[in-house]
């Protein structure tokens, strides 16, 4: 494609001017909506709310710019924040430079991942560990918001601990709060149910806070920032504290692609293609990238946003760009306003959109799945209530690995085929546990023949009694692509054992990169070369010529 095809066809993303009208009033809508929204995701990450609506502005206007997905919004996520919220280095003052440097290292990885083409890397991660961390997630954004709902500073080394004597403080509750944050959960559940829609929740936050002026001793965001009417400025990160950061930004970069990879294999471009999930994964890098270097938490892909800019009439990417401009022009006009905005509404908002994201159905499905991915999942929903979420969300991936590789490594299964006479298709049969003198058993293996499946493997095998002169086993090897170091010295084992018994293995449907394996680690040389038959075209013809040479040699 020359260079004119490709700006015609990136301009083209943006719509036309039959589309414009559409995409400029679902852009106010999302643009109104993510100004609370922003401000909420850094109260949900226990940091400079500032940090939370930057995130919201150079996400989308970066998702909007670079994103493979026409409608892919990229904001601040609940998961990403409260994993955000678990990183000591960026709570506290003067933290900026920690922020700037965690979001754009896990820009960095998102954007090399990209750039590695590697968006298929996503479907590694099961489902179970996706189930268990989402859902504790939810119960983390509850459980995090209720000193905040309640205006009670509790105590505690956990969000359970801190949990517990929070509600065991009710007598030190600030009732003001409390009434902030019920009469805007309240608003907000009456208000969706009208016309307003989405923009349901500004009006809440907006009539909570009003409410919060009346009353006494009710927190606003104004005790933790100071809102002017400005553009965020220029944030450089700390190379310094760049390797204490790294472990955070991993887990805060692969939840952040899965979320955005469930939008790019579900939501089609407008021309009916799906997006290509690596240019999702360069998008949302380029979009972490700007948020860190001006102020912002890191972003990636939300399913809420963008199911909200599409509901709202979004045709093209145009709707996103829209949205980010109206929130420039929302705090330009409205700054220090902002900064009445009550935290306990703030509080109500997280805490609905919490128990909103408890999934009790996924949990069943896991549940029903069977034991091994329920112990994934529970595990996986335990860690992640328990320990910060950045050690969590990685020890779900690891255990599941580790359940995989044992489950798969008994799961592989030897089948003796059995010809009761000349020509004819083979029966199944279960393998002798002995092999007898001038007998001739031809093997077939199933399921996946790697390292840790080497051991039952070998159980399988048919072992000599004493002598089994004339006796041979054929174990065929169509479809296997190579064999581990393991498998390789049990397979010399094995036919060392037979040698010595008087017996022979051979291997068919051997091909070119097996054999290959075979000839430089001497296995071939063990077995003889006339004992190894390459793979042919016709399914079959290799044993035959297998078991020709045997009935020759007779």
């Amino acid at each position: 494609m020359t260079s004119a095809g490709a700006t015609r066809r990136y301009l083209g993303r943006f719509g036309t001017r039959r589309t414009a009208g559409a995409d400029v009033k679902a852009g106010i809508t999302l643009g109104v909506e993510a100004v609370p929204d922003g401000l909420a995701a850094g109260v949900l990450a226990g940091v400079n709310p500032l940090f939370g609506l930057h995130a919201y502005l150079l996400g989308m206007l970066g998702g909007a710019l670079t994103t493979g997905s026409v409608f892919m919004t990229v904001q601040a996520t609940g998961a990403m924040a409260v994993i955000v919220s678990d990183v000591p280095q960026v709570h506290g003052e003067g933290t900026g430079p920690a922020m700037a440097t965690l979001v754009m290292l896990t820009g960095l990885i998102m954007l090399a991942l990209g750039l590695a083409r590697l968006g298929s890397l996503v479907r590694f991660i099961p489902t179970a560990v996706l189930f268990g961390f989402v859902n504790a997630v939810a119960v983390n954004i509850v459980l995090g918001q209720l000193d905040n709902f309640t205006g009670f500073d509790s105590e505690g080394p956990s969000r359970i601990v801190r949990a517990v004597d929070n509600v065991l403080g009710i007598a030190h509750y600030s009732w003001p709060s409390v009434l902030v944050g019920v009469v805007t959960i309240g608003l907000i559940l009456l208000l969706e149910r009208t016309p307003l829609g989405p923009l349901s929740l500004v009006v809440a936050i907006v009539a909570g806070s009003a409410l919060a002026v009346a009353l006494p001793a009710v927190a606003t965001l104004g005790d933790q920032a100071e809102v002017t009417r400005s553009l965020p400025g220029l944030s450089l990160p700390d190379l310094s504290m760049a390797l204490g950061l790294i472990l955070p930004a991993v887990s805060i970069a692969l939840v952040g692609l899965v979320q955005g990879a469930a939008i790019s294999g579900s939501i089609p471009n407008p021309d009916g293609r799906y997006p290509d999930a690596s240019a999702d994964f360069r998008g949302q890098g380029a979009a972490n990238l700007a948020s860190g270097l001006f102020g912002g938490m890191a972003v990636g892909g939300s399913m809420s946003g963008t199911a909200l800019v599409r509901a709202a009439g979004a045709r093209t990417a145009l709707a996103n760009l829209v949205a980010a401009v109206v929130m420039v022009a929302t705090v330009l006009t409205f700054g220090p306003l902002i900064e009445r905005i009550a935290i306990p509404a703030l509080a109500g908002l997280l805490i609905l959109v919490g128990v909103r994201n408890v999934k009790v159905h996924q949990m069943m499905l896991v549940w029903r799945t069977g034991s091994t991915q329920t112990a994934v999942c529970l595990v996986t929903f335990g860690l992640t209530i328990l320990i910060p979420l950045q050690y969590a969300v990685l020890t779900g991936v690891g255990l599941a690995v580790i359940l995989h590789i044992a489950r798969q490594s008994n799961r592989v299964r030897l089948v003796r085929w059995v010809f009761d006479e000349p020509g004819a298709r083979p029966i199944e049969a279960d393998p002798p546990a002995v092999l007898t003198p001038g007998e001739t058993v031809v093997l077939s293996p199933y399921g996946s023949l790697f390292f840790a499946a080497a051991q039952a493997f070998r159980a399988q095998l048919p072992s000599p009694a004493g002598r089994a002169d004339g006796a041979h086993v054929v174990i065929r090897l169509r479809g296997t692509e190579e064999l581990g170091v393991t498998f390789l010295t049990t397979m010399r084992g094995y036919a060392e054992e037979l040698a010595t018994a008087g017996a022979t293995l051979m291997l068919v449907g051997v091909n070119a990169h097996l054999a290959g394996q075979l000839r430089a680690t001497g296995v071939e040389a063990v077995l003889g070369a006339e004992n190894v038959f390459a793979v042919q075209p016709r399914l079959g013809d290799s044993l035959a010529a297998a078991l020709r040479a045997i009935a020759d040699r007779r």
